[in-house]
């Protein structure tokens, strides 16, 4: 089954600081499933328990996307969507700080 796609992937900041994109319900439920243990907090609860509705069809994928937004800002991994990694041909870009 294809699980819903975001309409604009997110882009997180995972390890060491490798850029990860998010595309869909599944991708998001994917990565905050293997989210280490000591690094999760109330934000990363609410944005699991958000995949698990969206998978279950409950909620709508940008809901989803809205609350991996918010546990990525929490914690300091968004790269900004003016700031992602740039797609072919496109020039460089930084990332955004924190604000």
């Amino acid at each position: 089954m294809k699980y819903a796609q975001f309409e604009k992937p997110v882009t997180l900041l995972v390890g060491t600081g490798f850029p990860r994109r998010v595309e869909s319900v599944m991708d998001a439920y994917v990565l905050l499933q293997d989210w280490p243990a000591a690094g999760r907090n109330g934000a990363h609860a609410v944005a699991l328990n958000a995949c698990k509705a969206g998978i279950a069809g409950e909620i709508d994928p940008e809901t989803v996307r809205a609350t991996l937004v918010t546990f990525a800002r929490r914690n300091d991994i968004l790269v900004s969507d003016m700031l992602s990694p740039p797609a072919a041909g496109d020039a460089p870009r930084g990332r955004a700080l924190p604000g």
